[in-house]
């Protein structure tokens, strides 16, 4: 057992806060406008690139592994294996600079980002377990919505001006420097977020009895209260992933919005979220996580509503409700998939628990935009328009999103909410 002084896990916890700032940094680069940016680049139809926007969600059925990976000591591990990741996403700005043909260099950009998130996963929740283990049981929930919002703000400072170096360079028609300065800068903030982590002290953990993935996966799913939140974890998910990565693609495309302009966006988003979470903290403290996800659901509902409605003469308008709306929603949705985990399920099966959820519903997540990209790609090539009538591709899949969340509402009020006050009343 190790014994640290106080000073050191307050020292610790700084680190911790600033490595997961640093962290969501890389991850603001490899996705959203400066993702579609690079893969546009690259060469990539618009399907491909929600496709590949939705890898992040299969990596979640990596976490599988992390499952039969029990160890004392996690922190070397972790530090190599996170540098390896964040390398790897680098890497990813520079293939636009090799002299070789773009069809080797698409090839190259799918196994290296496959290759980052597959290691990125397996190394997450071990990670996470050992970072949060610094932190005390009592203030575990201000501390996660303080670090959230430091993260947060951080994130819209870097984004805003990572968004105007991308379109000075798209306007000077010389989009490769761009990509070398997100390289560098990428490389800069690895460096960074390896040094936290090396000097963040570990305490030894207590380990579970070894299982393998397979006995893991089949307890977890005997559990009929697990199986409730997993089933809001795929249906959300569902809704989300068919219609959310085709987002960027029709801004930059058809609603003809700058990399600038979705950056504010974006930060607006953070804005209405940061401003949310703790409002949606203290309703679910007073409620429930079910009845806060209830309405956390709705609000996610009518946002998506606003992209069925967003056509190039009211894009701007549209999206800007859209952000606004959806900041709202994730404040409370987030924390609530993960926090009904804990409500349902007993402490020693929760690490497994979320593991097997995140990967599920990840995995449907992936194979949803993987089922609705030909549909993206059909009315596309039909000249934007469904038995005649004039509507965009992603107008169409968002719709499709907007039914599922509807669905996820129902199923939260009449198997979860409403189920539960009956046997309170019984």
């Amino acid at each position: 057992m190790n014994n640290f002084d106080d000073n050191s896990l307050k020292r610790s916890r700084r680190l911790y806060v600033i490595e997961a700032a640093l962290e969501y940094l890389i991850a603001i680069l490899v996705s959203g406008s400066f993702f579609t940016t690079l893969t546009k680049d690259l060469g990539f139809s618009d399907s491909t690139v929600g496709i590949l926007s939705s890898i992040i969600s299969l990596g979640c059925l990596f976490q599988l592994f992390s499952i039969a990976f029990r160890p004392k000591r996690v922190k070397k591990i972790v530090v190599m294996l996170s540098f390896t990741n964040q390398i790897l996403f680098s890497a990813l700005f520079l293939l636009p600079l090799l002299g070789i043909g773009n069809s080797f260099k698409r090839y190259s950009f799918v196994f290296l980002i496959i290759l980052a998130y597959l290691i990125y996963y397996i190394v997450h929740p071990k990670k996470i377990n050992w970072l949060m283990s610094l932190v005390d049981d009592r203030h575990r929930g201000v501390f996660t919505a303080n670090k959230e919002i430091i993260s947060l703000v951080a994130g819209m400072i870097f984004s805003f001006l990572m968004g105007l170096v991308v379109d000075y360079f798209i306007a000077i028609n010389n989009l490769k420097i761009a990509f070398i300065i997100s390289a560098a800068v990428m490389l800069v903030i690895t460096v960074l977020h390896t040094l936290t982590m090396i000097f963040t002290v570990e305490k030894e953990e207590i380990t579970a009895p070894k299982k393998s993935v397979i006995e893991s996966v089949r307890e977890t799913l005997k559990d009929k209260n697990i199986i409730k939140v997993i089933i809001i974890f795929i249906i959300y998910y569902i809704a989300s992933n068919s219609s959310i990565p085709f987002f960027a693609t029709y801004q930059l495309g058809e609603l003809n919005f700058s990399v600038t302009l979705i950056t504010v966006l974006g930060i607006v988003s953070s804005v209405a979220r940061i401003l949310a979470s703790k409002f949606w903290g203290k309703y679910a403290d007073r409620k429930s996580f079910a009845v806060m996800i209830e309405k956390c659901l709705i609000i996610f509902g009518v946002s998506l509503l606003c992209v069925v409605f967003a056509v190039p003469s009211n894009g701007k308008i549209m999206f800007t409700l859209y952000y606004i709306l959806y900041g709202i929603a994730m404040g409370g949705v987030n924390s609530a998939l993960i926090n009904m985990i804990f409500d349902y399920v007993p402490h020693e099966k929760r690490a497994d628990s979320l593991a097997v959820s995140q990967a599920l519903s990840g995995v449907t997540g992936f194979l949803t935009t993987l089922a609705v990209s030909p549909i993206v790609d059909y009315i596309q090539n039909s000249d934007n328009k469904i038995l005649g009538i004039q509507i965009y591709a992603q107008q169409a899949v968002t719709a499709l999103g907007v039914v599922f969340t509807v669905i996820a509402i129902l199923y939260v009020r009449f198997f979860l909410i409403n189920k539960k006050q009956k046997s309170e009343v019984k």
